[in-house]
């Protein structure tokens, strides 16, 4: 009887389990079913996120280059390479092994990790109107700067010639207005960033120009990366600090008003392609830039201020309203001066209204315009 009872008490038991066990099956089975699209997505979304961690770290490993591979690109940094200088150091044109032109500056620097990560930051801004910082080296006690390289070369060599000398290319006015929106964007995204990086040596030799106009800034966060003593013991800063805003010439306070006053030093070179500190036209005890600031009310202002070579390029409501522009960029009161952003939105409807007047004729293109020899005469 006990036999009996214990082999029933057995086949139930079993009988249970292997139930418990179906049930199992049958609600792993549906919760399988049920979560499968929603793993697919999860095990997508986790390679794409290791793809681009990967990919972010390979970018950062590239942002160094070595010493070897730059000596080579210039063919040993010979003076047939050497296009320029300035504050960083010398400036070369390099050829890179796969083909891609790039601009080196070269000084001596001892290396310092403080360097590299100000570099990784700065590699890390990508602007159509900023120029793209590459990389770095440091080695054998010398710091490099690699820099995409644009053919066509700065403002600066389009206005004045190379190296000031010479008159320079003819510029129209619809070209000037282009590069100066592109310039104006390129600030305006620099403004934009968490925290903002102020450029603090924005200038005509430091906005480049490709063959299209486009305008990209050089040399962005330059200064910030180069030390104060650096900075301050430039021969060039010397030279340039009667173009700085009131508050950098007398405090050294540098914010992005002040780039703002220094891209109204800009735009009065573009207008009347003359340095801004060169004499003004009718008072050789002032500068251009004195003389401009001056006479914010234009009662003084005549054609005579414009650069001859625009000739009839421009139409007499589009010079009006850019020299209109450029005069609070130009205010002592950096609470007074406009924003970049405004500054951009006011370009381009100033370059959108010029264009919408200009009527294109001839075979050449010449632009056919509202002469503005009678500019300002009406102007109070």
């Amino acid at each position: 009887m006990s036999k009996t009872l214990a082999a029933a008490i057995g086949g139930a038991a079993g009988a249970l389990a292997f139930m418990a066990l179906l049930i199992f099956l049958l609600w792993f089975c549906r919760f399988l079913c049920r979560n499968l699209s929603r793993t697919s997505e999860t095990t997508s979304s986790s390679i794409q996120t290791m793809r681009n961690v990967t990919t972010e770290l390979s970018l950062r490993e590239a942002g160094r280059f070595e010493l070897d591979e730059l000596t080579q690109a210039t063919n040993g940094f010979t003076s047939k390479s050497l296009i320029g200088e300035g504050k960083f150091g010398e400036v070369y044109k390099g050829l890179l092994q796969d083909g891609m032109l790039v601009a080196i500056k070269k000084r001596p620097g001892s290396p310092t990790q403080e360097f590299i990560n100000e570099i990784r930051y700065q590699s890390s801004i990508h602007h159509r109107n900023i120029v793209t910082l590459l990389g770095y080296c440091q080695e054998n006690n010398m710091q490099f700067l690699v820099y995409e390289y644009i053919h066509n070369g700065s403002v600066s060599s389009h206005l004045y010639g190379d190296g000031g000398k010479g008159p320079g290319q003819k510029l129209e006015f619809r070209h000037r207005l282009m590069i100066s929106l592109g310039a104006a964007k390129g600030l305006a995204h620099l403004h934009s960033l968490s925290p903002l990086l102020i450029h603090k040596d924005f200038k005509t030799t430091n906005v480049l120009a490709d063959e299209n106009f486009t305008a990209k800034i050089a040399d962005s966060g330059l200064c910030t990366l180069l030390d104060t003593e650096d900075a301050g013991s430039s021969s060039r800063m010397v030279a340039d600090e009667i173009l700085l805003a009131p508050e950098v010439q007398e405090f050294r306070r540098f914010s992005d008003k002040s780039d703002v006053y220094a891209f109204g030093v800009f735009l009065l070179e573009l207008v009347t392609g003359r340095e801004a500190s060169e004499p003004s036209p009718s008072c050789s005890d002032q500068t251009l830039l004195e003389w401009m600031r001056n006479n914010v009310d234009y009662t003084d202002l005549s054609v005579a201020v414009i650069d001859e070579r625009l000739g009839s390029s421009y139409t007499e409501e589009g010079m009006e309203e850019l020299i209109r522009l450029t005069a609070p960029c130009l205010e002592v009161s950096s609470e007074r001066r406009p924003e970049m952003s405004y500054v951009v939105t006011e370009l381009k409807r100033i370059l959108d209204r010029e264009v919408s007047l200009t009527t294109l004729m001839g075979e050449e293109g010449t632009p056919t315009v509202t002469l503005g020899s009678q500019l300002f005469k009406a102007i109070q």
